[in-house]
């Protein structure tokens, strides 16, 4: 079997079109993607209802963003960057720390109205990160407020509201990023779903910042895959299997966490209402999806417009179909759709 090259999944998209703040939640622009007709609509995101039925079941991801970008000055004055991604043992946080510190070496951490408090390296983690350690509980918890949320590497700009980087319906903190797709959302929304006969279902991904690197090795699957903390509960798992309709995932990050979960499903159930696509999981998934998976539990897809040669594009691609997924791509970019984090949605039917 011949290697899939990388380069395969490069676009070119002009920087201009590189979102750096949101539009009004809900009042992005929608790319509706026909896969088996090829064919491409364009609407608005308030339109999302008029492609889902009473039946269908929509899965979000309810984690939210609790990592925070943090300065800091070395033992010997000069400064650093902190970025918290998730608390570990009574006094510790799990972190980022540039320029990368050895064990045993000190930091100050400095907060609003100039708080400081000393902070240790005291282990490097198997991703390259570091654990730094506090004085003690209060300290870990105090810190967890201070700095600012951080945006992806492509935003240059700060956001006035911090809450524009959350989606409405999460609430389980430990990602270092948000789930992209979910911010589209409004109450609202989802709301007029939910009397349209449209379920709803979380599960919670912790997305790890992992997510925004691209693909730097020249041959796909040489790619590691980053781990995430996945939660599906049985009461999540009993709905998606008993759905009469189709199961929508928003964003890449349920794409995941329901492909993972089917991984687990017990086999020779069956088709059809009732039948188990998925199982209930708790625990960490690397499931690297490229052109070539077969989709057992996601039948729709809500996504953002992604990197070039990122594993988000190699997903969708595996979804739709790379020659169509860059087709609409370029047509998006043709149409000036706003791209990435910030900027518009796709629904992949």
């Amino acid at each position: 079997m011949n290697a899939m090259r990388t380069e395969l999944f490069d676009y070119e998209l002009p920087p201009h079109l590189i979102a750096q703040t949101p539009v009004p939640r809900g009042e992005s622009r929608l790319l509706v993607l026909h896969r088996r007709e090829e064919r491409i609509e364009h609407r608005k995101f308030t339109d999302l209802p008029d492609y889902l039925a009473q039946g269908d079941v929509l899965v979000i991801n309810d984690t939210r963003v609790s990592a925070r970008r943090i300065q800091a000055q070395r033992e010997n004055g000069k400064p650093a960057e902190i970025l918290l991604l998730r608390p570990l043992a009574e006094t510790e946080w799990e972190a980022l720390v540039h320029p990368g510190l050895k064990p045993g070496r000190k930091l100050t951490l400095i907060g609003p109205q100039n708080a400081q408090v000393e902070a240790m390296v005291v282990d490097i983690t198997p991703e390259g990160g570091r654990r730094i350690a506090l004085p003690n509980r209060e300290w870990r918890d105090r810190i967890a407020s201070w700095g600012e949320i951080p945006l992806p590497p492509y935003i240059h700009q700060s956001v006035e509201d911090e809450e524009r980087y959350q989606t409405v319906y999460g609430y389980r903190p430990g990602s270092a990023a948000a789930p992209t797709a979910g911010l589209h959302f409004t109450e609202a929304l989802l709301e007029t779903l939910t009397h349209k006969g449209v379920k709803q279902v979380a599960l919670t991904l912790h997305i790890s910042v992992d997510t925004f690197r691209p693909v730097r090795e020249e041959n796909v699957e040489e790619h590691k895959m980053h781990g995430e903390q996945v939660m599906l509960s049985e009461a999540a798992a009993q709905t998606i299997n008993q759905a009469t309709g189709r199961i929508v995932a928003v964003g890449t990050t349920c794409v995941r966490a329901l492909e993972t979960a089917a991984q687990l499903a017990r086999p020779g159930q069956g088709e059809g209402v009732g039948h188990e696509r998925v199982a209930p999981f708790q625990g960490e998934t690397r499931l690297f999806i490229t052109p070539g998976h077969t989709f057992r539990a996601v039948d729709a897809l809500i996504t953002n417009f992604h990197l070039p040669k990122s594993t988000l594009l190699m997903l969708v691609s595996a979804f739709a179909g790379r020659e169509l997924v860059l087709r609409a791509y370029r047509e998006a970019v043709e149409k000036e759709y706003r791209f990435y984090s910030f900027g518009d949605a796709m629904l992949i039917l």
